[in-house]
């Protein structure tokens, strides 16, 4: 697959040691652990929270927070980011997360880190050091693409948007509010989905090895789903990573540029007295 905002391994496996490049896992959890077992060559990491939440709010962090993370990753403002997912949806929020707060040179490696080990690529093992880098506050961000729960609400009640659930069968269905793989199944005080909402699991985008499938084939899927091209879209799951993948998919790989993801998610949705839920 070709695409400016995607990169596959052997491409990145051609250019190790690039100094245009600044390659950044982002992992799903808070142990550096399997990154100092292996990892890809001369790249940084961080744990997603740590880099894109503000502080102390559940919000985003500023673009001079930022931007200041950034220089103590190593990651100057003139390279572009390589993003390698732990797993592949932490890639994607990531680039969501940047693209809101004005960081426009960033790509995400098809297939996360779980590809680039399966393919055997390259690795390097401990802890690299890196020296800190001058990267500038971001600015000019764009927060078109993120949407909130009163919106959401009103998107129901119209029903001039799809809304798109990206989560588990069994979370759709009602029978969970986390994942089947998490280890307890907490998130939400109500389980189910949003009125109307049309259903994608986002693993039907991603071949059996974790990488994108081809464009064809995810407008198929899109469609199956009840979501034709062309309709605007609201993507959401449960804490909004799984929704950045839609996104991710329906704008950067597709070209479609009538899409927002639900940021509150089904944490928010399913806490809220008096909204309308389904089962």
């Amino acid at each position: 697959m070709s695409t400016s905002r995607l990169i596959a391994p052997d491409e990145l496996a051609g250019r190790l040691g690039d100094p245009s490049l600044a390659v950044l896992e982002v992992a799903f959890v808070d142990d550096d652990g399997p990154f100092r077992e292996a990892h890809v060559p001369g790249s940084r990491w961080a744990y997603w929270k740590d880099l894109l939440w503000h502080d102390t709010d559940r919000e985003f962090a500023e673009g001079d927070v930022l931007g200041a993370r950034l220089s103590r990753l190593g990651v100057a403002g003139d390279q572009t980011v390589v993003l390698v997912g732990d797993p592949i949806q932490f890639a994607t929020y990531a680039f969501w997360v940047l693209h809101l707060r004005g960081r426009t040179d960033v790509v995400v490696l098809d297939g996360g880190r779980a590809s680039w080990l399966a393919g055997g690529f390259p690795t390097d093992a401990g802890d690299p050091e890196r020296a800190p880098a001058v990267h500038p506050p971001l600015r000019g961000g764009d927060d078109s693409s993120r949407i909130g729960r009163e919106e959401v609400l009103a998107a129901v009640r119209s029903g001039d948007r799809a809304i798109l659930d990206l989560r588990s069968p069994e979370e759709y269905r009602g029978e969970r509010v986390a994942p089947p793989t998490a280890p307890i199944d907490h998130g939400a005080e109500r389980s189910g989905h949003i009125p109307g909402a049309r259903h994608l699991y986002y693993e039907q985008l991603l071949r059996d090895d974790g990488r994108f499938r081809p464009p064809d084939e995810l407008r198929e899927a899109f469609a199956a789903a009840g979501v034709p091209h062309g309709e605007p879209v609201i993507a959401y799951c449960r804490l909004s990573h799984r929704a950045s993948l839609g996104w991710f998919v329906l704008t950067q790989l597709l070209g479609r540029d009538d899409v927002r993801v639900y940021d509150g998610s089904w944490t928010e949705w399913g806490s809220i007295v008096g909204v309308p839920i389904e089962r």
